[in-house]
């Protein structure tokens, strides 16, 4: 194996510095959970790896105007135990409490789990589903993107090779929000699919499929079907169209064909709990 150089920077600055002086011969560590499966199996060999964990700042929990931010830093079990994200918007809580193990949630960051661009996990497609924003900090200032532009397909994202994510928001305003998480396989964790759904003020819903394809799945059109009085009937058509509008991959987890009759039915059981039909 050969030798990898380890650079801890003690300050977004420097971390920033690095990023931009070493783009793709260096990958950036938040939880390594990912990072370390893929250096194992010989995957990823990188050359330099620069570690997030001495950065300042990138690890607090706490709400503004009515936003939730959440450092990058920010672990899953954080997440999930946090009084404020568990008040505010529970979903969000539950999503990050159903990833993996306990071990594995105490390591994994919000940061992390986004950059990582993964299809198959679980927090993206909630995240998506309440609108979030990935913070992203580089040496011209900071922008920020939705989630479902920044996860562009299997482990690509809209990060620039000097820029880092620094954070999420998370807008308040949800009036109701489900995630479900089918597994197809009992020896693992991974979804088969997962559908997050959220419900707003006014009429807007928002429905996430993920674990179906290189990045989360949104239709805002199909959502739109929610605008009036929802019954059975709309919340099958819903459920139909987004069934129709997904090409799903087929993978260890499920064939395609077994992909798009379980993302039909899932849709359907997470939309008749978001409005009670």
């Amino acid at each position: 194996m050969r030798h990898v150089e380890w650079h801890q920077p003690r300050s977004l600055d420097e971390a920033l510095e690095l990023r931009s002086s070493y783009g793709e011969d260096a990958v950036v560590v938040a939880g390594g959970t990912f990072v370390g499966i893929l250096m194992n199996q010989g995957f990823l060999r990188p050359a330099r790896l620069i570690s997030l964990r001495g950065v300042p700042g990138l690890d607090s929990i706490r709400e503004e105007d009515g936003v939730l931010l959440l450092g990058a830093m920010v672990t899953h079990r954080s997440v999930e135990r946090s009084e404020l994200v568990r008040r505010k918007w529970p979903a969000l809580a539950r999503t990050f409490s159903l990833v993996a193990s306990p071990r594995v949630r105490n390591q994994a960051t919000v940061g992390g789990v986004l950059a990582d661009a993964d299809y198959a996990s679980d927090p993206p497609a909630m995240l998506a589903a309440l609108a979030a924003r990935v913070v992203i900090a580089g040496k011209n200032g900071e922008r920020e993107v939705p989630v479902e532009d920044f996860i562009l397909d299997h482990y690509t994202t809209a990060l620039k090779e000097d820029e880092l994510v620094v954070g999420v928001r998370v807008p308040d305003g949800v009036r109701q929000a489900v995630y479900r998480k089918f597994r197809s396989r009992s020896s693992e964790d991974r979804p088969c699919v997962s559908v997050a759904a959220a419900r707003y003020g006014g009429k807007t819903l928002r429905v996430v499929v993920g674990a179906v394809a290189g990045r989360p799945q949104y239709f805002p059109d199909v959502c739109a079907l929610a605008g009036g009085e929802v019954d059975a009937g709309i919340i099958r058509e819903i459920a139909r169209r987004y069934a129709e509008n997904i090409h799903p991959l087929s993978d260890a987890r499920g064939s395609a064909r077994y992909r798009r009759r379980v993302m039909e039915v899932e849709v359907r059981r997470a939309l008749e709990e978001l409005y009670g039909v």
